[in-house]
């Protein structure tokens, strides 16, 4: 897509919308007692009505991609639009007025894995997954957490072995979201149990369909599964899809967190429903005067609108 001006790049994202999706129906408001009782952090959703959301979540991401709305502020050079980080806020506020399929599956990878392989992938490999990932022909997952390694990631004790031009990875990963459906992973393994735990790590990007690479699910109280655990057994992966240099995987580790807190903090948090909600909530119990349930109220508000 050809440089073009901030009220240029409006025109033209609000004609392609227009032309193929609908406006969103104005919302009911939200009345105390009505609707289900569902108190579940994570919407359960069964796993074919999964793969039906996700089909056409990717369907509208690649027709996106295809007219140059799919990676707005991208390299060029690598398929993106090249344009300034701020056209992407204007789409994502412009897209948010239409009723278009739930980006969320994409939301880790692009948000997360994607910025990591630009910053430390090798440049054939960025130049091959990156187009796909924001396509959404490939869909990304992250694996960090294990079952002994969560809040002190660098404690993980996957071992990645080196054998000629090739890395062989042993180990079990938990809790990560969308790698039943995700095609390729980042993932930080131990590569030299020698050097201190914060040295001793290297990052790579994984075939998720690769020989020896398992997902399965984690069950939770309620019966549903939105986590998974993942194991590898003896999984070779070509060291050019190493991240960064050897042993210096939590360096990659970092960029991925603070990508984390970046597409977080840019606003994809869908907290309004919830203070919609808490807010009949205080009115149906004669609360909505009370000075201390209002400051807490406004006290989540506002954590809301820092995040999202």
């Amino acid at each position: 897509m050809p440089e073009m001006t901030e009220e240029q790049f409006t025109t033209e994202a609000s004609a392609f919308l227009t032309a193929n999706a609908s406006r969103k129906a104005e919302q009911k408001a939200f009345v105390w007692g009505e609707g289900p009782d569902n108190a579940a952090l994570f919407e359960e959703v069964d796993r074919e009505q999964e793969q039906l959301d996700l089909a056409a979540a990717k369907e509208w991401r690649a027709q996106k991609f295809d007219a140059g709305f799919g990676w707005i502020s991208g390299p060029t050079e690598f398929g993106g639009g090249g344009h300034p980080r701020r056209y992407e806020r204007i789409w994502a506020n412009l897209e948010s007025q239409y009723d278009v399929p739930d980006s969320g599956f994409f939301g880790i990878g692009l948000g997360m894995v994607a910025p990591t392989i630009l910053a430390h992938g090798n440049p054939e490999v960025v130049a091959d997954l990156l187009p796909k990932m924001y396509r959404a022909d490939l869909v990304s997952c992250q694996l960090f957490s294990e079952p002994g390694a969560g809040s002190d990631l660098a404690s993980l004790q996957m071992r990645a072995d080196r054998d000629g031009d090739e890395w062989i990875l042993n180990g079990q990963k938990v809790w990560t979201s969308g790698a039943h459906y995700s095609d390729v992973g980042e993932v930080i393994a131990r590569s030299d149990f020698d050097l201190p735990k914060h040295q001793g790590l290297t990052g790579f990007v994984v075939d998720m369909h690769a020989p020896g690479v398992e997902v399965k699910p984690l069950r939770q109280m309620t019966g549903g599964a939105n986590f998974n655990e993942v194991f590898f057994s003896d999984v070779r992966i070509p060291d050019s899809h190493r991240l960064g240099e050897v042993n210096q995987g939590w360096s990659v580790a970092l960029t991925t967190l603070m990508n984390e807190r970046a597409s977080i903090g840019s606003g994809s948090g869908g907290g309004g429903g919830s203070y919609t909600k808490l807010s009949a909530m205080l009115r149906h119990f004669g609360l909505d005067n009370d000075s201390l349930s209002r400051q807490q109220l406004m006290n989540i508000f506002t954590y809301g609108k820092v995040l999202g």
